[in-house]
């Protein structure tokens, strides 16, 4: 089996993309297995800090080292938007195979301190951990969003620039780059997110020399998401997708069985609901 830089590089070249779902709890957890088992493609598992909080940090590894062992099957876990080093390096001593600081909100060249800093513990402990930075602010919250949030800019001005993008990855020596090319945390009520600026992916992809990352994946349009993977995107991310599923599918399943109160009789509908949103994700992130 590929390590998982041996599967993004050929993400990157074959102009696919790898799937990256977040999970905070076991019910999730099958869904995304299940779904990227069933189409024979690698798949990521997220967490972010509060969902490493809520399911532990070390069991979360567990759990999917575990199905990777079991099944033998191209499961990875990333540490998503971690925002200090200390988180980073309780992250790496726990065994993910990838972690992201996210210095989006700091000055860049604290960012670039912080990161090279993250980059250089990783390599010490396992040079098979994959280190991801974020260079440009796209909020913070995976949830529905009235309104875009303060601080995100989405104007050609506002997006990550090739330059900065370019000298970013030459000062950390990051595995994965992530940039702000448009796409924003959490999905707009009752309106797609705002579109992705392509050209400023390609042009960020040709400068920075490394794979690129497309954080907000949800709500984006399909088309976004082809054309930006053919630009340079060979990871995406999802989570609200998944999160609203897993919401509306419980709520049905509560208002349907009152009486019920087996917890894995009750989740059924909210796993197969999770599963079938992956599915779609994966299959339009690999062109099927």
């Amino acid at each position: 089996m590929h390590n998982l830089k041996e599967i993004l590089a050929n993400a990157d070249q074959q102009k696919v993309a790898v799937g990256h779902f977040n999970i905070s709890n076991i019910e999730g957890l099958w869904a995304i297995f299940n779904a990227a088992r069933t189409l024979n493609l690698p798949v990521i598992i997220g967490l972010s800090e509060g969902e490493r909080d809520f399911v532990g940090v070390r069991q979360a590894v567990a759990l999917v080292k575990s199905i990777r062992e079991e099944f033998d099957c191209p499961i990875f876990i990333n540490a998503d938007h971690t925002y200090s080093f200390e988180r980073v390096k309780e992250a790496v001593d726990a065994g993910f195979d990838a972690v992201i600081f996210d210095g989006a909100k700091l000055p860049v060249d604290e960012n670039i301190t912080i990161t090279k800093q993250c980059v250089e513990y990783a390599r010490s402990k396992n040079p098979d951990i994959l280190v991801e930075a974020e260079l440009g602010y796209i909020g913070t919250s995976s949830k529905i969003l009235d309104e875009i949030p303060d601080g995100v800019g989405i104007s050609e001005e506002t997006l990550t620039s090739p330059g900065d993008a370019k000298r970013f990855v030459a000062e950390t020596g990051v595995d994965l780059f992530s940039p702000s090319v448009g796409n924003i945390h959490g999905m707009l009520r009752n309106v797609p997110n705002p579109r992705l600026n392509i050209n400023r992916v390609r042009a960020i992809r040709d400068a920075a020399g490394v794979p690129l990352v497309l954080h907000g994946g949800s709500g984006i349009i399909d088309q976004d998401f082809t054309d930006a993977i053919r630009a340079g995107i060979a990871l995406v991310h999802i989570n609200t997708e998944i999160r609203v599923a897993y919401r509306d599918a419980l709520k049905k399943s509560l208002a349907e069985n009152p009486d019920e109160v087996a917890p894995y009789k009750i989740m059924k509908g909210a796993v197969s609901a999770m599963g079938n949103v992956v599915m779609e994700r994966l299959k339009l992130f690999n062109h099927l």
